[in-house]
């Protein structure tokens, strides 16, 4: 017996001399109830957490936590002017019948300004109308149109709680006869965004839920076998959110993280287990026995999890090396689920097919063929054909297949980078009709204007002529909307001069502005001046994460790449392996790149896919797909070669290995893949862009790594490369032995045919 029950000292030392995974695999299988009670209170407790804690865990605010120019005006302007910037709501009146000189429409705003008021200063700290101050900047230039500027009380996140209870009286007065009022600013568009990735999230949560399973019964042929890998992913999605519940309460994450998590735990965590649970139904047909079947699979598939989970972790973790709360917030809540998926599945798994044993084949599917893998493998199916097609011709598939993918990847050099405004929102939405009537009548940087910070003796002449200057050359700019007001402090060593700017912060045109002010502008008006200027303001955040994001890159590439090489080096012995991996894995990256911008950007099959054209990629978008991609794609890469490797352990044939390796991996790679692509596929049909080009991106770019890379590139590589595919130079013998294959998953029927898969 591989996996004896260790009821006394010396058996139970034996039991834990085995590998990590083998001996969970044995130790959780022998106890089933002991570690599904275990989980069973950490999921229940992870739900209570979520519950209580979530709401405080998450914001719609972004913030750098090194101290580019923004952060810096942000920082001054807290600790000497005026505090933590305050939230402006800004409500709109408009009629097509009057004008601000008719009585109707001054009772229609009064009416509705009293009954903000009436909110109490706990949700309204101010507001004015242009009724209490004529100023004509307030009202549009046909007259039919006035707004009204309103200060949220309290912080954003308080804003953000206490803006509903504006937008319900908005909504009572947006009925009255002849008059349509809208509302717009930073926390009203914070929580349209929210709620709709919140209403994408359901909708996505179901339909990948659903096509997952559809798979799965087509794949397992079988009901029991098909939930368990669902079942497990949402286990594990529901702790790593009760994990950023509590983490949350010290660190504060982006509103999406939740959906990263669902989107990341669907598909991750039903990859593991359907590749666990495949290999241990192979092993129960080899004729090992329920245990030892576990056992086995602990040795081998669970070992390649592990690896693998590995490998995502790493690529995950060099968002975290970025000094941005968007980065940081995307790469913990993808690196919770990943983690706790392959705990589950180490652990949780193993207890279930112990419990359940030959049980997880119940409610088997009528017509549906039962599907195990290992035993599929056999010589003269569809993937041995694909096999032995590639590796007759590697040098003409080889190229074929890096062609394509290189010409997918053109696209790229294009990319313009920005990041999402409320001009991607849906146009029905109340706070984007709001924004497109304030951006025609008035100027949408109403609502975040740019906050230019001088430090520096504000009373001085040479100050104030910088100033006057600096006014003159925004005057003549038709970017700047208005006039610039200057506010200094009681100690007038500091200066805020708010310039707001027409169109969305988020644009090209306000990237423009800001980098017209940086370097043209305020070094000609403050050239030779005793003061340091800092453009502040959401549009120099965005520039700034955009500047961030590009000299970040080299470096988060060079961390990634460089650990993944020692480590896969570590795991398959191998330096040509692991070299060959990541420029396969970079390859189908930069094609992912390319058909993003291709679609995003040039709009090419944008109205096909039902995506909305925008003019910028997402600032973080790149990196985020390539930390995500490059673990995901190891996952196939590390369960592929592991098979193969092990085959080559057996035989010493590269070319028989490198083919039983495919078809013997073929079809449940395939089917991980589609799962994969189904989930992120879902996310991509929601109605937010963000959620679009990143489902999007994920989705071809794990189709096409799953079958050029997985189908084409891997065996005409490792055909033409042969034994120098295990090439490991001797002063190198010392690494340690990770390796993931096992000598007992062989039995004597394989040992005398090398067609027994």
């Amino acid at each position: 017996m591989m996996c004896e029950p260790g009821t006394d000292w010396s058996s139970q030392l034996a039991m834990k001399r085995k590998p990590l995974t083998e001996y969970l695999a044995c130790l959780c299988s022998r106890r089933p109830w002991i570690t599904i009670a275990i989980w069973s209170v950490i999921i229940v407790g992870a739900a209570f957490f979520s519950s209580k804690f979530l709401g405080s865990a998450v914001t719609t605010e972004a913030d750098f936590t090194n101290m580019p120019d923004s952060r810096q005006a942000k920082i001054l302007l807290e600790e000497r002017l005026r505090g933590p910037r305050k939230v402006s709501e800004i409500v709109i009146v408009h009629s097509d019948e009057f004008t601000v000189d008719d009585p109707r429409f001054r009772a229609a705003v009064q009416s509705l300004y009293g009954d903000v008021i009436l909110l109490g200063t706990d949700v309204i700290e101010s507001g004015v109308n242009y009724y209490m101050v004529p100023d004509n900047s307030m009202v549009s230039d046909n007259r039919h149109t006035t707004l009204m500027p309103f200060v949220m009380a309290g912080s954003l996140d308080t804003a953000d709680s206490n803006v509903a209870k504006l937008l319900g009286v908005v909504e009572q007065h947006n009925i009255t006869d002849g008059f349509e009022v809208l509302e717009t600013g930073k926390s009203s568009i914070g929580r349209d965004f929210q709620q709709i990735a919140s209403q994408d999230l359901k909708v996505s949560e179901t339909i990948g839920a659903i096509a997952a399973l559809l798979i799965l019964l087509i794949v397992f042929g079988a009901v029991v076998a098909a939930g368990i890998p669902i079942a497990l992913a949402v286990a594990s999605i529901v702790v790593a959110i009760g994990i950023t519940a509590i983490t949350g309460q010290f660190f504060t994450y982006e509103f999406f993280v939740v959906n990263m998590i669902t989107m990341m735990g669907l598909a991750v965590g039903i990859d593991y287990s359907l590749f666990i649970v495949s290999r241990y139904r192979e092993e129960r047909l080899r004729g090992h026995d329920k245990i030892d079947a576990i056992t086995i699979t602990g040795a081998t598939a669970s070992r390649a999890v592990l690896f693998s989970g590995m490998m995502v972790l790493l690529a995950l973790s060099g968002m975290m090396v970025i000094p941005s709360t968007v980065f940081t917030s995307l790469g913990a809540g993808a690196i919770y689920v990943v983690a706790i998926s392959v705990l589950a599945a180490l652990t949780l798994l193993p207890a279930i097919l112990g419990l359940l044993g030959d049980r997880i084949n119940a409610l088997r599917i009528p017509f549906i063929r039962r599907r195990d893998v290992g035993v599929v493998g056999k010589r003269g199916g569809f993937w041995d054909r694909v096999a032995q097609t590639v590796m007759r011709r590697p040098i003409i598939s080889l190229l074929l297949a890096v062609g394509l993918l290189s010409a997918c990847t053109i696209p790229y050099f294009s990319i313009r980078t920005g990041s999402s405004g409320v001009s991607t929102l849906p146009d029905k939405l109340q706070s984007k009709k709001a924004f497109k009537m304030l951006e025609s009548e008035f100027s949408s940087g109403l609502i975040s204007p740019v906050e230019i910070v001088i430090n520096g003796d504000v009373g001085s002449p040479e100050v104030q002529q910088a100033v006057r200057k600096l006014k003159s050359f925004l005057a003549q700019d038709k970017s700047f909307f208005g006039e610039q007001v200057l506010t200094p402090n009681q100690n007038a060593d500091l200066a805020l001069l708010s310039a707001p700017v027409s169109g969305d912060p988020n644009s090209e045109e306000s990237k423009n502005v800001i980098n017209k002010l940086r370097n043209q502008y305020i070094p000609r008006s403050f050239n030779g001046v005793d003061a340091k200027v800092y453009v502040g303001g959401e549009a120099a955040i965005n520039v700034d994460l955009v500047d961030m994001t590009d000299s970040y890159r080299p470096i988060v590439f060079a961390f990634v790449l460089g650990l993944s090489f020692v480590l896969l080096t570590a795991v398959f012995h191998s330096l040509i392996v692991p070299l060959k991996a990541i420029i396969m894995n970079l390859l189908s990256v930069g094609a992912a790149y390319g058909l993003v911008v291709l679609v995003f950007q040039e709009g090419v099959g944008a109205s096909l896919f039902g995506f909305q054209q925008v003019s910028t990629v997402e600032t973080w978008l790149p990196l985020f797909l390539f930390s995500i991609l490059f673990g995901l794609s190891m996952d196939y890469h590390v369960f592929l070669l592991s098979r193969i490797r092990e085959r080559y352990m057996q035989t010493g044939d590269n070319s028989e290995s490198v083919a039983f390796g495919l078809r013997s991996t073929g079809a449940i790679i395939t089917g991980a893949a589609i799962i994969m692509v189904a989930v992120f596929g879902s996310f991509a049909s929601g109605s937010l862009t963000i959620f679009q080009q990143i489902g999007f991106g994920l989705a071809v770019a794990v189709l096409m790594d799953a079958t050029i890379v997985r189908t084409v590139l891997v065996p005409a590589a490792m055909e033409l490369l042969g034994d120098k595919n295990w090439y490991l130079p001797g002063w190198l013998e010392w690494l340690p032995d990770f390796h993931i294959d096992s000598d007992k998953t062989v039995d004597a029927a394989d040992k005398k045919s090398p067609d027994g898969g």
